[in-house]
């Protein structure tokens, strides 16, 4: 079972999901703010190309099995064109509405 967007418990994080699972990238870009810096599994990557390859040019999509961290932290069931579906978690950093960090890899 998994957790409907609209029920996640941070407002921020919630938009975010819900900008990925509709293809939404100017939403999305929105939510960060404009140093945010994210990383996959354990790794700094370049935020941009990074989003673009893993989530809008290759279809991605948020199930979210779980929160925890006042909604900072999720598990996911995440899915894309590339490389099917995994297990993923999810932690974000949240400053001033806005996800200043997000840090993602396989759980």
């Amino acid at each position: 079972m998994t957790i409907a967007p609209s029920k996640l418990s941070d407002p921020v994080v919630r938009a975010l999901v819900a900008a990925v699972n509709a293809h939404d990238k100017d939403a999305f870009l929105g939510l960060l703010t404009p140093d945010a810096t994210m990383s996959d599994d354990g790794s700094d990557r370049d935020l941009q190309e990074w989003i673009d390859r893993e989530i809008f040019d290759s279809g991605g999509h948020m199930d979210v099995v779980s929160e925890s961290d006042g909604g900072h932290t999720l598990l996911v069931n995440y899915r894309n064109d590339t490389w099917g579906e995994m297990r993923t978690s999810w932690r974000f950093t949240v400053k001033n509405d806005r996800i200043s960090r997000f840090e993602t890899g396989q759980a």
